[in-house]
């Protein structure tokens, strides 16, 4: 199964300046491994022992995977997966 992932501005260096990238994978788990595979560095920019890093939201489709099945939650075939970097102001 394909779905697309949406890359923000600041992880676009790793991905040859694409906003956008196509990765194989039944679960949000899996195509993180795949973004790693073929982008190195990308996973730890995303997550760590823990999971998902505090100032980084995955949705698929309009839902925050938290609230979802986390890095385990299952794709459909025409699942989009944003990656969105949270922002800080004050």
């Amino acid at each position: 199964m394909t779905t697309t992932v949406r890359v923000p501005t600041a992880l676009r260096s790793l991905t040859g300046g694409a906003d956008e990238v196509l990765c194989a994978g039944e679960t949000v788990r899996e195509v993180l491994g795949e973004l790693e595979r073929r982008f190195p560095g990308m996973r730890a920019r995303l997550v760590d022992d823990k999971g998902v890093r505090r100032f980084v939201n995955l949705y698929v489709g309009d839902e925050d995977i938290r609230f979802l099945g986390g890095l385990d939650t299952r794709l459909d075939g025409a699942a989009v997966i944003s990656i969105v970097p949270a922002v800080a102001g004050g």
